[in-house]
């Protein structure tokens, strides 16, 4: 998509929507060149520091319990996280990282700051869509 004549005359909503769904695209393509997808990025960030259920998961991730699982179970084919059963409940499984998946976390935690150096570290712009993301799903998520 060519940058067009009049988006700077465009209402912030809809800069906002094209941003999102650009930069998108162009972390899709460059996840998949690694074998994950975005949804399989966020679950190998939250599971940086300890193992978690696949509804601690689900909450962190702000995404229904079914949409996790389709997550997980790419994610656990793949190698990059194993799902246990809980030593405690036998109905639940505790989801941790494999060394393969903490491999290919350390390859795309960089892709941010390597595609979009002007706003990776931006404090405007990160406060901005925090401010923006807090606002409209505070009450959904809580």
């Amino acid at each position: 998509m060519e940058v067009r004549e009049g988006m700077d005359g465009w209402p912030t909503g809809r800069l906002l929507s094209t941003a999102a769904r650009m930069v998108e695209h162009a972390w899709a393509d460059a996840l998949d060149r690694l074998g994950l997808t975005h949804a399989g990025l966020i679950v190998l960030d939250l599971l940086d520091r300890d193992p978690l259920s696949q509804a601690e998961l689900a909450k962190f991730a702000r995404v229904r319990a079914q949409t996790i699982s389709r997550t997980l179970e790419r994610l656990d084919r793949d190698g990059f996280v194993t799902r246990d059963k809980h030593p405690d409940d036998g109905r639940r499984h505790v989801v941790a990282r494999t060394e393969s998946g903490r491999a290919v976390w350390l390859q795309a935690r960089t892709l941010e700051a390597d595609m979009f150096p002007a706003v990776a570290e931006n404090a405007e712009v990160r406060a901005a869509l925090l401010g923006i993301i807090r606002a409209t799903t505070a009450s959904r998520w809580d």
